[in-house]
């Protein structure tokens, strides 16, 4: 499954759409304005909240945190050693882990979980400026948070 994601996506208190390649509205960025922190909720195309992310207010390297139901799903933080690409660790409530690296800025990275490809975010495919395309690449892939952990790696990334 591809989604297209525009590059405004991330502008805090602003309202974006993640569409397919159809341009069928899928799922709703909400940007949440007037917060001490960076805070975004996910939802599906008829308005209910999938997930939400929010940036931890007391950590020494940047973390972000996924919710779903009021329950914590996935911490996102940088990790420590990293030499040329950007690496990012999501650490879900049940120990797993998954790795995001690439170039982050650029929006050319991968979401691995053990070795496995679960997801491309690339720029090189799409022609539309501003704009980048998500690749999910398992079926059986929750979509939903991969989302989330594509905007907090860019959340954080350009915070550093």
């Amino acid at each position: 499954m591809r989604l297209l994601v525009r590059e405004r996506l991330f502008a805090i208190g602003d309202d974006y759409w993640i569409e397919d390649t159809e341009g069928r509205k899928l799922f709703l960025v909400d940007g949440k304005a007037m917060r001490l922190r960076d805070t975004f909720e996910l939802k599906d195309a008829e308005g209910r909240l999938l997930v939400e992310l929010r940036q931890k207010l007391v950590s020494l390297r940047g973390t972000m945190l996924i919710e779903r139901g009021g329950e914590e799903l996935a911490q996102v933080k940088r990790k420590r050693l990293s030499l040329l690409r950007n690496h990012y660790r999501v650490t879900l409530v049940d120990g797993t882990e998954m790795d995001v690296s690439g170039k982050i800025l650029d929006r050319e990275f991968a979401i691995e979980y053990d070795g496995e490809l679960l997801a491309q975010i690339s720029r090189r495919w799409l022609t539309i400026r501003d704009t980048y395309g998500i690749d999910v690449v398992r079926e059986d892939a929750d979509i939903a948070l991969l989302i989330a952990v594509s905007i907090c790696v860019i959340v954080l990334a350009e915070k550093e």
